[in-house]
């Protein structure tokens, strides 16, 4: 019985640490596209963040691991982007209801004097 739960607790800290992992990896990457000008400037960045986490990828010891994501996002905290690109169209960007809806009752009529 404690191999069951000690084999289910291995694995769920172990999957809670992959998802630590891929969530760091894409907002670095995220953020790396911040900070490229141009797109064969942010492929040279995003290659040598893969090879970053790729130089890790073998370790199997649960404290070191977890000493190397807090590692990671201290650093991704660190070197965030001050100004990081927004979509024009998304929340938060310069062009996000610019022309709302017109609120539910209000008729607007586009006669211009010729009632």
């Amino acid at each position: 019985m404690s191999a069951i739960a000690s084999s289910a607790s291995y694995l769920a800290r172990r999957a809670a640490q992959k998802e630590r992992v891929r969530i760091l990896y894409r907002r670095a990457l995220r953020d790396t596209l911040n900070w490229a000008v141009h797109r064969h400037l942010f492929y040279e960045d995003a290659s040598r963040l893969r090879e970053r986490f790729d130089a890790n990828k073998h370790v199997e010891d649960f404290t070191t691991i977890d000493r190397l994501i807090e590692d990671g996002e201290a650093a991704y905290n660190k070197w965030q982007h001050p100004d990081p690109y927004i979509v024009p169209w998304a929340p938060g960007g310069s062009k996000f209801t610019r022309n709302p809806p017109a609120p539910e009752g209000i008729e607007i009529v586009y006669d211009y004097g010729r009632e």
